[in-house]
Formats: C-alpha cells, sequence, structure tokens
C-alpha cells in the first residue's frame, strides 16, 4: 500500500514519533483536555521534516489502523485506508511498549459523570468481508473481543450503568416499584447465571440482560460464552443482551433479542479437551 509521499516511505523513527503524538492527542481527547492539533503539526514538522498535509494523511491513517483494532481514534481525522504495512507495524511496537494504551477507558475520570444513555437500533448484520494479512495478523494480536471480555474493571463499570439505567427507565415509565426490583445479579451471586441484571418491562415481565461493553465502535466483536446463548434459547421472550460501545467517550447503547444469529455471526472458538 502507499500514500504518495513525495519524500519516500516514512522510516521507522519518524512513525515512532508521529504515533506517540497521535496517542498523546488522543488521551487528551479522552480526558476532555483541550489540545491544538496545529500546534501538534507544527512541532512534527520542525521534527521530521514532513509536510503539514502529510502529517495530517498519516493522522488519518493511523486512525484506520485504530478503527481495526476497534480503538477510539481522534475526532476530525476520519481514517484513510490507503496505509503502508510499515505504520501497522509501528502501531504493534507502540501497543507492546504502551500496554495501557489498549484500555482509554482508564484514562483520568471518564466514568465519573456519564451523559444519559438512549437504546439505538442494533446494527445490520452484514457478510464477514476479508481483510489483508497484515490486518488479521494485528487483530489476532491484539484482539479486541478479548481485551474487552478479559476487562473486569470496563465489565463492572458497563453492569452498573445498565443496571442504573434501568432503575432510572422504570421510575420514568410510572414504576418506582418495579424500579426498586432490578437486580445486579453478576455482582450479588458472581457469573454463571446466564445474564448480568434482573429488571422489568411496564407491565411487570421480567427482562434478562446481559451486559457487553466495549471501548470500540458499534459493532466491535464480543465474546458469548456457552451458558449465555443456552440461557437466551431458554428465555427467548426476556433475554436481551444490552451493548454498550464507544465506552471511553460518549457511551450508547443498543439491545439484541434472541435469536441472536439473526444479528450477528456467531463461530465457535474453544473446544473442552478431556480423557473420559
Amino acid at each position: 500500500m502507499t500514500d504518495g509521499e513525495p519524500k519516500g516511505d516514512w522510516t521507522a523513527e519518524e512513525l515512532d514519533l508521529i504515533i506517540a503524538d497521535y496517542f498523546a492527542m488522543l488521551g487528551a481527547e479522552i480526558r476532555r483536555v483541550s489540545f491544538d492539533k496545529t500546534q501538534h503539526r507544527r512541532a512534527l514538522m520542525a521534527q521530521i521534516d514532513r509536510s503539514n498535509g502529510s502529517i495530517e494523511f498519516k493522522h488519518q491513517n493511523i486512525s484506520a489502523v485504530l478503527q481495526q483494532l476497534d480503538l477510539p481514534w481522534i475526532n476530525g481525522y476520519k481514517p484513510r485506508a490507503h496505509f503502508q504495512e510499515s505504520i501497522v507495524n509501528a502501531i504493534e511496537r507502540y501497543l507492546l511498549s504502551y500496554p495501557a494504551a489498549q484500555h482509554p477507558e482508564a484514562l483520568g475520570q471518564v466514568f465519573a459523570e456519564r451523559p444519559q444513555l438512549f437504546v439505538e437500533p442494533p446494527p445490520r448484520l452484514e457478510t464477514k468481508k476479508s481483510r489483508p494479512e497484515i490486518i488479521q495478523r494485528l487483530v489476532r494480536k491484539f484482539n479486541p473481543a478479548e481485551r474487552d471480555f478479559l476487562n473486569r474493571k470496563l465489565g463492572h463499570k458497563g453492569e452498573e450503568m445498565v443496571f442504573r439505567f434501568e432503575q432510572q427507565r422504570l421510575k420514568q415509565i410510572d414504576r418506582p416499584d418495579l424500579a426498586r426490583k432490578v437486580r445486579w445479579i453478576s455482582q450479588e451471586e458472581g457469573d454463571g447465571a446466564g445474564y448480568d441484571i434482573l429488571s422489568f418491562d411496564q407491565k411487570g415481565s421480567e427482562r434478562f440482560l446481559e451486559v457487553k461493553t466495549t471501548v470500540g465502535s458499534q459493532t466491535a466483536p464480543f465474546y458469548l460464552t456457552r451458558n449465555e446463548l443456552s440461557f437466551s434459547k431458554e428465555q427467548p421472550q426476556g433475554f436481551r443482551i444490552c451493548r454498550l460501545y464507544d465506552f471511553s467517550k460518549i457511551p450508547k447503547m443498543f439491545e439484541l433479542a434472541p435469536p441472536l444469529d439473526t444479528f450477528v455471526h456467531l463461530e465457535p472458538l474453544s473446544f473442552e479437551a478431556s480423557f473420559k
């Protein structure tokens, strides 16, 4: 791939500098600290002798790679996919050196004050598209579904947000009696029930909510356990997956109802090996 850079390909040192600067700006954006993109570009121009347009183009390339990893990218630097393989390698180097960059939700006080959640329509199921091998390798190494699944703090905060949201929703529809009955099952009883939050609809029917939280986009992949899938089939009327996304910036949510394979591609990822 090529970005048409007139001075030739960017060196590893130049890429390391611009990627570090990009993540510095991204961190400021997530912490809601103002910064000047123009000043950042000028500072880079003095260090690497590249044009303003070239630097801005490379910022968009970085956004495109982060989009593939379902990590947030800087507003105003819309992803531009025609990037060189060297930038993929440079981002890999950065993430290996600074693993905290995979957890933008941990920056600052991003969990302090949350805007009101609105339930949006889920994304449409699309045919899977092939990706270049170098991107596939990067995604396997920094698997966004596994990253979110193992992030216990992120999962806890997402569940808490849905728990509070359900209480408030029921109060707003004049069911404070039901709001008092909403339970955070995974917190009270631990994982294993097949869902995280017990809530209700306006008529008092039970809603079994499994919360899946990501810092990534609306279409970021997620893990679904065998127990959760089984429970969704046992309770198709009440089971819902509450998908929280863009959690490090402005959290948004949609719900998925059984049968789940009408909304997502379901693929087995592991096998149990036994001797008896």
